[in-house]
């Protein structure tokens, strides 16, 4: 979600290019829907290909008699897929799933959970699920370009001659329609344990301290980090790219990275993207979010509308962090968002 609904989608029907996150030097377990990359001892890094491929990218934990996760996926399909795939990792149960914030492809798979499991996030997580978050733009910016972009596949495969390519095509128009049709089963099911600033908690004699250092990527965001093993799993706080900012607090976030600077860790384990150590990329993300809240801001006294804004701002000199970033020009969610925050501090996640 921001260019990331673009970029993500376009993973989802270009066909899955498997993540590489070099943990360890190990080659990864490939189970079902999920590649899995070991970090250390009984901790891996689960990226998702095909139809499962737009959600997010899950942490998980073997600890003692069970397995924990960060963040069930983007449809129950994909939390089934998870459980189903975690299984090649360890045969005990997942009993520990937490919600790093309230954004669809991170908790859609909730539902897939009994209650002998415990789902835990952030108060504000509980309360934003409280809303229809299936009729909010940043859930809608997923599922509505997928008619365009199954009639765009077909026209080019009708004028494809490759056979090879040809059946590429006609998979990306399966994963579209699956895709469809799982988040059809979607129930929003919040948290059932949630927590207001830290939490706790030793698994199999590891710890996990459970953090919300403030607003910033959304004002859900919990930090997972794990003291011993110099580990923090970020969700969308901090990604390897560019993170999506429609329902972000962006001044907010610059602050709130700078607390999760200060904890002393290696490795990140991002929602998005692929891991990666220490934090210089979070202190260029840090200047991103600074140059472009200075030209949206500055773009806005000139009067131009948030749209007319985000085919102006600048980033390229961003790009050599952030390839993602080929042109003049950001995601209509970012500017608006801006505006919107100005006028709004307290402003909740887009209508």
């Amino acid at each position: 979600m921001r260019l990331r609904v673009a970029v993500l989608f376009a993973v989802l029907f270009a066909g899955y290019l498997w993540l590489d996150a070099g943990a360890q030097g190990t080659s990864p377990i490939v189970s079902g829907a999920h590649r899995f990359e070991k970090i250390t001892e009984s901790i891996y890094y689960a990226t998702a290909s095909g139809t499962m491929s737009v959600g997010a990218n899950s942490p998980v934990f073997v600890n003692g008699t069970e397995a924990m996760v960060i963040d069930s996926g983007t449809s129950p399909a994909a939390g089934r897929a998870l459980v189903q795939d975690v299984k090649a990792l360890t045969d005990k149960p997942v009993k520990f799933v937490i919600d790093s914030h309230f954004h669809y492809d991170h908790l859609y798979g909730n539902q897939v959970f009994g209650p002998d499991v415990q789902i835990i996030g952030h108060d504000h997580t509980r309360e934003r699920l409280k809303a229809n978050t299936l009729e909010q733009y940043t859930f809608l910016t997923s599922i509505r370009p997928i008619p365009q972009r199954i009639q765009s596949l077909r026209e080019r495969i009708a004028a494809e001659k490759d056979p090879q390519q040809k059946a590429t095509l006609e998979q990306q128009i399966k994963n579209a329609q699956a895709y469809q049709e799982q988040v059809k089963e979607v129930q929003q099911t919040p948290p059932n344990l949630t927590f207001d600033s830290t939490m706790t908690l030793v698994r199999g004699g590891r710890e996990f301290r459970l953090m919300y250092l403030g607003r910033g990527h959304t004002d859900t965001d919990v930090v997972v980090y794990l003291p011993k093993e110099r580990i923090v799993a970020t969700g969308d706080l901090m990604e390897s790219v560019i993170s999506y900012m429609g329902d972000s607090y962006p001044e907010e976030w610059i602050v709130t990275l700078e607390k999760l600077k200060a904890l002393d860790f290696d490795t990140v384990l991002p929602g998005h993207g692929v891991p990666f150590k220490g934090k210089e990329r979070i202190t260029a993300f840090q200047d991103y979010l600074r140059d472009l809240i200075a030209q949206t801001h500055a773009l806005r006294r000139q009067g131009l509308t948030a749209d007319d804004a985000a085919l102006k701002v600048d980033l390229t000199k961003h790009a050599a962090m952030f390839p993602q970033i080929r042109a003049v020009g950001v995601d209509p969610a970012v500017t608006r968002r801006i505006y919107r925050v100005a006028d709004e501090p307290n402003a909740g996640p887009t209508p």
